[in-house]
């Protein structure tokens, strides 16, 4: 089944914005225990600051150099700032076009699911420390379960994601999904 990851990437950043604007408390903690919401918060839209650079051609000593420090005392204006520009980006590259990203160079459409499963799990992350509904479109969960799980052994080497915790194999595809990125959907 072959997924839509333009109209997921809108969609998981419509969700995002949705629990940014319920936040009360900016330094709580996250599912991450090194970050407090601020901090989770500014890597999304830092990683969204990537985008419209390095989907340009940019190499990224070039694009670094162009990232701008988050206001952390708006990180609302911020989101939409960022969000806006990666989402025109997306839509204005073609889906063939080699993107160079640090370690590797990819398709913009390999970086596209890249990009969209980060966020729909910083998503879960952000709802998990302020109390929102936890519950991810399932779209978007089948969709990412399908970039996440063929490398669930690279994702643990790779140090970006905690051990995957263990749950039965017959738990719901999001539990699953959270699990193997080392979080405890429970």
């Amino acid at each position: 089944m072959e997924h839509d990851w333009l109209a997921l990437q809108k969609l998981v950043h419509r969700d995002f914005a949705k629990k940014l604007a319920l936040i009360t408390d900016w330094d709580a903690p996250t599912p991450d225990t090194e970050w407090r919401v601020r901090d989770l918060v500014a890597h999304v839209i830092t990683e969204q600051q990537w985008v419209p650079s390095l989907l340009a051609g940019l190499p990224v000593a070039i694009a670094a150099g162009g990232l701008q420090p988050i206001r952390t005392n708006d990180l609302l204006a911020e989101w939409d700032l960022y969000s806006l520009a990666a989402t025109s980006a997306w839509e204005n590259t073609a889906q063939d076009k080699l993107i160079h990203l640090a370690n590797d160079t990819v398709t913009m459409a390999e970086y596209l699911r890249e990009q969209v499963s980060d966020v729909a799990i910083h998503s879960w992350d952000l709802a998990r420390a302020i109390g929102a509904d936890e519950a991810l479109d399932d779209r978007l969960v089948a969709a990412v379960w399908t970039v996440f799980e063929p490398q669930a052994d690279a994702l643990t080497a790779s140090g970006l994601y905690a051990a995957p915790t263990p749950i039965p194999d017959d738990a719901p595809l999001q539990q699953r999904l959270l699990a193997l990125t080392g979080r405890d959907p429970r």
